[in-house]
């Protein structure tokens, strides 16, 4: 696919990986209506952090996926369409579960109607490696038993339940991608690596939750050439595709690589209040990535170390921005 003036939709464009997505498409030349929450104070999330000449290229588009009049808005004379939008911090969802069903799986419901009345191109609906819970096999293949294991990890089954629906009932070209976790630039304390590199540039501790559960990390621009591969290769449509790494790495052991890096060695304290509680914790999370191997020619480029110290530079250049001194949900 040529992205030079095509004309694309991306929800929830203010958040991470949102924001890259925007970033890497209008570099390409897309024409990139970005879907942002609305709030008084026109704020537009990460996409703030981004250069003025790709903020200048962009159309901002302001609104909620609840709104199913404003999603057909947002959709109107799009081809593609990427959708991000979603309440993601799981702490959060255990707090407020309602939030997460309207926001992700009725969201969800508005913008696949929206694209099918809108005859769009392609949809990309971005689903979670949470879905699979904790691995009852590794690596975790794309038919892997899926497990609600928290509020979150629930509503995100159910939103790629509606988008896959919509494929096998309305013929909607819709494409399913499954990121293991991402990390890189501009991510928030809310996720591992933030929290780690936050806590060692501003203090002489480590405070953290459950130390043995193993994550697969991806370095954003991975992440992202994923989401451009699935975008453009028509055997994706009708399928859900993991983007990982197959490799795994335990928060203990990531603590300690990333403390190798900085040059900065602190104690670890485990505090409870960090940890899930103990049924909902997902113990591994591992993907097989055969299928985008075959399917997209996918796979990733960056080695942890590099994307790590690529994200200590950004972290340590943008220190303001976070409150390290806060648990952030």
């Amino acid at each position: 696919m040529e992205w030079f003036n095509k004309k694309v939709l991306i929800t929830g464009a203010g958040g991470f990986i949102g924001s890259h997505l925007v970033e890497h498409l209008v570099r390409k030349g897309a024409i990139v209506r970005a879907f942002v929450r609305y709030n008084s104070r026109n704020n537009w999330g990460l996409l703030d952090l981004l250069p003025k000449d790709i903020l200048d290229n962009l159309e901002i588009f302001l609104g909620d996926i609840q709104d199913p009049q404003i999603v057909k808005k947002a959709v109107k004379g799009s081809e593609i369409v990427f959708h991000l939008a979603s309440l993601i911090a799981i702490p959060y969802s255990y707090i407020a579960p309602m939030s997460f069903v309207n926001t992700n799986v009725l969201g969800t419901l508005h913008i696949m109607e929206a694209c099918l009345q809108e005859g769009v191109e392609r949809v990309i609906h971005t689903s979670t490696s949470e879905v699979y819970g904790t691995a009852k096999y590794v690596p975790i293949d794309e038919d892997h038993p899926l497990q609600g294991q928290s509020p979150y990890s629930a509503s995100k089954i159910g939103a790629d339940k509606v988008a896959e629906s919509y494929y096998y009932s309305f013929n909607l070209p819709v494409a399913i991608i499954r990121p293991f976790n991402t990390y890189g630039p501009r991510q928030s304390a809310r996720a591992i690596i933030p929290t780690i590199i936050t806590q060692l540039l501003t203090n002489n501790k480590l405070k953290l939750g459950n130390l043995s559960a193993k994550r697969d990390l991806n370095y954003i621009d991975d992440t992202v050439e994923g989401f451009l591969k699935v975008a453009t290769v028509s055997k994706a449509i009708g399928e859900t595709i993991n983007i990982g790494s197959n490799t795994e790495i335990s928060i203990e052991e990531l603590a300690y690589k990333i403390m190798y890096i900085m040059n900065k060695k602190v104690p670890i304290t485990i505090e409870e209040t960090r940890k899930r509680p103990s049924d909902s914790e997902v113990w591994r999370l591992k993907a097989d990535n055969r299928k985008a191997k075959k399917l997209l020619d996918w796979e990733p480029k960056f080695s942890l170390d590099n994307g790590l110290k690529h994200t200590i530079k950004w972290i340590k250049n943008h220190i303001d921005i976070y409150k390290s001194h806060i648990y952030n949900l």
